[in-house]
C-alpha cells in the first residue's frame, strides 16, 4: 500500500512540487505572522520580565507599562513598611519629546530610577555605566534609537523636553511595543523634564520580596495600604501589558485572519492536487478493491500521500522561515519562534493535510471494483 501511495504521488513530479509548495507557503505564512506577533508582544513586556521586581504597584486602571499614570511618590514609604518587603523604589515610565539634529522631533520612552543597579536595569549595557546617571543630566540610549533618531555616539547631546542631556552609554534589547526608543535617566532628572505632571509624582513602585515571603500575602497587604492603586505580580503585569495590544487593537484579529488564510490556501492546494491525482489513478484504487482491499486500505494510501506532502511541505516552510529570519532582523523586526510552537505548526500541518485528503477518500469509498475489468 505504501509503494502504491508513493507511486501515485510521485508519478507527476510537477503536481507533487505544486502540492508541497502550497503547504510550504502556508507553513511559512503561519511561522512569519505568528512569529512577528509574538516578537511584538515580547517587546510589550520585555522590561517587566527583565526588571528584578517581584511586584509592581501602579495607579489604578493603568492599561500597560508604557501608558502609565501618576500617583504620589510618598506612597513608596507605605510599601517599604509592609512585612515581607525587602526593597521598594519608585520608577518613572514616561514619554519624552526628543529634538534631533535634523530639526525633527521624536518620542522616547523614559525609564527613570534613583538606583538602577538593584533592579537589573538596563539589563544589557554595551557602553557606559548606569551608576553614572546619578551624577547629572545624563541619558543612556538603546541601540534601537538609531532607526528613529539617526546615528548617535557616546558623548553626543540630545534635547529631551527642551533640556540638553548628554548620552553616556548605549544598551541593547530595550525596545517598546510602540517602537519608540527607550532612554534611561536619573529619577530626579526625569521629574525635571515634566514638572507639571511629575513633580513629587511617580508612575510605579517596584517591590523586591524578602526571602521566603509569600507573594500573594504581601501583595494583599500592600493593596490594603494603597487602596487606590493596583498591585501586580510580575507575570500578571506582563500578561496585562501584552493583552492590552491584542484586546484593544486589530493586531490579534489580523494575526488570526492571516493564519486562517494560510491554512485555507494549504488545504485547498492539497485537496485539489490529491483529488486530481486520485481521479487519474482511479483504476489502481479499483484494483485494490477487486483483490479484497477495503476502505481502510484505500484511505491508508491516500493518507500516506497527505502525510508525505505535509512532512516535505513543513520542512520546506521551516527552511524558508529560517532564511527570512536574518533578513527581518536586518530591518529591525523580531521573529520569535520556539520549538514548542514549531511542533504545534507541524501537528496542524499534518492534521489539515489529512483532512484535505478526506475529499479524495469520499470519492473512492463507493468505488465499484468492477471498474477495473471495464475497457
Amino acid at each position: 500500500m505504501v509503494d502504491l501511495a508513493r507511486k501515485i504521488l510521485f508519478h507527476d513530479k510537477v503536481r507533487f512540487l505544486i502540492t508541497v509548495s502550497g503547504v510550504a507557503f502556508a507553513v511559512t505564512l503561519v511561522f512569519v505572522q505568528v512569529g512577528l506577533f509574538e516578537g511584538l508582544l515580547a517587546n510589550a513586556s520585555v522590561t517587566i520580565e527583565k526588571i528584578d521586581a517581584d511586584l509592581w504597584v501602579s495607579a489604578r486602571n493603568t492599561p500597560n507599562v508604557d501608558f502609565s499614570n501618576t500617583f504620589s511618590e510618598t506612597m513608596v514609604q507605605r510599601v517599604r513598611s509592609v512585612p515581607g518587603v525587602a526593597r521598594a523604589d519608585n520608577l518613572i515610565v514616561w514619554f519624552g519629546r526628543v529634538a534631533l539634529p535634523s530639526g525633527a522631533t521624536e518620542n522616547a520612552v523614559l525609564y527613570a530610577l534613583e538606583d538602577f543597579t538593584h533592579w537589573n536595569l538596563p539589563w544589557r549595557i554595551s557602553t557606559g555605566d548606569a551608576r553614572d546617571l546619578r551624577r547629572g543630566k545624563y541619558v543612556i540610549l538603546d541601540d534601537s534609537a538609531t532607526k528613529r533618531f539617526g546615528p548617535f555616539a557616546v558623548g553626543d547631546y540630545r534635547e529631551f523636553n527642551g533640556q540638553r542631556l548628554k548620552i553616556i552609554g548605549r544598551t541593547a534589547e530595550a525596545r517598546s511595543f510602540t517602537t519608540n526608543p527607550i532612554a534611561f535617566l536619573d529619577y530626579r532628572v526625569a521629574q525635571s523634564l515634566d514638572r507639571q505632571s511629575l513633580h513629587n509624582r511617580t508612575t510605579y513602585i517596584l517591590v523586591k520580596l524578602a526571602p521566603g515571603a509569600d507573594a500573594p500575602a504581601v501583595a494583599a497587604a500592600i493593596q490594603h495600604r494603597l487602596p487606590y492603586n493596583n498591585v501586580w505580580t510580575r507575570d500578571a503585569w506582563a500578561v496585562r501589558s501584552r493583552s492590552y495590544w491584542t484586546d484593544n487593537t486589530g493586531l490579534g484579529l489580523n494575526m488570526v485572519m492571516t493564519v486562517f488564510l494560510g491554512c485555507l490556501v494549504g488545504v485547498v492546494v492539497v485537496a485539489q492536487t490529491l483529488y486530481t491525482s486520485t481521479m487519474e489513478h482511479i483504476k489502481e484504487f479499483a484494483t485494490v478493491k477487486a483483490i479484497g482491499g477495503g476502505n481502510a486500505q484505500i484511505y491508508a494510501i491516500i493518507a500516506k500521500q497527505a502525510v508525505i506532502a505535509a512532512v516535505v511541505g513543513f520542512a520546506l516552510g521551516a527552511l524558508m522561515t529560517s532564511g527570512l529570519r536574518p533578513i527581518m532582523a536586518g530591518i529591525d523586526l523580531k521573529l520569535s519562534l520556539t520549538p514548542s510552537f514549531a511542533f504545534v505548526v507541524f501537528a496542524g500541518t499534518l492534521g489539515l493535510c489529512l483532512a484535505a485528503s478526506a475529499i479524495s477518500f469520499r470519492r473512492v469509498a463507493s468505488l465499484d471494483p468492477a471498474l477495473v475489468f471495464r475497457g
